[in-house]
């Protein structure tokens, strides 16, 4: 007989829906009473809702909604209101920001205002949506760490979009809305500024990115291994150690070379994800701003070697017409 392996089985709990812990009276109450759903069992819990939305959460999604459409009819407009070029190029078109003649004026509307009027919708609904995560932490007695985890990366799209801009006196320094062209943009913005790579702020964010990837690989696997053990039931390991517990500490020395607890693997996982955003925040607000080309610096700084000029230096992509696309 095989042993229970949970990697091939997932366990679907098919009880009356949990309507979750009360909550204080408000003029939003949750709604539905709650269902499940065999196939999304499949990935998650199998119960869908109650659903709380809340006055915070409504306004988060107009403005979003509003800054989705903005940006969907300016990209309709640049394929000339055809639904079937739309669809086939959408992931070339794009919203671009202001041209760099207007700095931080308010441009007209087809030369970067809309970009400015999409921008401030999207941050307002992303901001909103923060407040209702740290609100609804607050009322269900949780801790504040997913909203704080939240705001490192929102601090990486203000940078990108907003305070970077702002510090260097152009809205034209702004990322621009759309699948490619913002991958564009980030090439041609490394090129401009001496390849991104040797900002030693973009060497921690990817560290810290892999390492995130490597830290909640290793523990969902490691959860996983010992759920036969319940494992799963991690607060009752971290209280009162069992043999789950014991297996996978063992596990992790003899693989990683370093203890971790139920706790601490939690807190790993959770910093080294939030440094991601946080020093990669850094490191593009430096650039422009405080280092104008990463491989001078580090040239002089005895990070890279200084190769010889045998090819002619490489022309900003940017600025040329079509450019972007």
């Amino acid at each position: 007989m095989a042993e229970y392996q949970n990697i091939f089985t997932r366990i679907q709990v098919l009880a009356e829906p949990e309507p979750g812990v009360p909550v204080e009276h408000r003029i939003w109450q949750r709604v539905g009473k709650g269902t499940h759903n065999y196939w999304l069992g499949k990935f998650g819990d199998a119960q869908v809702g109650p659903i709380y939305i809340g006055s915070l959460g409504l306004w988060a999604l107009l403005f979003g909604m509003m800054a989705v459409f903005i940006m969907g009819l300016n990209m309709l407009a640049s394929v000339n209101w055809n639904p079937i070029q739309f669809i086939r190029q959408l992931p070339w078109l794009a919203l671009e920001p202001p041209p760099a003649k207007y700095g931080l004026r308010i441009p007209p509307l087809a030369e970067g205002g809309w970009w400015l009027c999409a921008g401030f919708l999207l941050t307002t609904s992303i901001l909103l949506w923060w407040l209702k995560v740290y609100q609804n932490a607050k009322r269900l007695g949780m801790g504040t760490h997913v909203p704080w985890a939240f705001a490192s990366a929102i601090w990486l799209y203000l940078v990108l979009g907003f305070i970077r801009p702002v510090a260097m006196g152009s809205w034209s320094e702004g990322v621009p809305f759309g699948i490619f062209p913002h991958l564009d943009w980030t090439a041609a913005f490394s090129i401009r500024y001496g390849n991104l790579f040797y900002n030693p702020f973009h060497m921690l964010s990817i560290a810290f990115l892999y390492g995130s990837a490597l830290l909640f690989a290793m523990h969902g696997a490691t959860i996983l291994a010992v759920s036969k053990y319940g494992g799963e039931r991690e607060i009752e390991q971290i209280v009162d150690r069992g043999t789950a517990s014991e297996r996978a500490a063992l596990f992790w020395r003899w693989t990683m070379g370093f203890n971790a607890t139920m706790e601490s693997v939690h807190r790993w996982a959770w910093w080294f994800a939030v440094l991601t955003t946080l020093t990669g925040g850094i490191g593009i607000l430096l650039t422009g701003t405080v280092v104008d080309n990463w491989y001078l610096w580090a040239v002089k700084h005895g990070v890279a070697p200084s190769y010889p000029a045998i090819h002619p230096p490489m022309m900003d992509p940017a600025p040329l017409i079509g450019g972007a696309k």
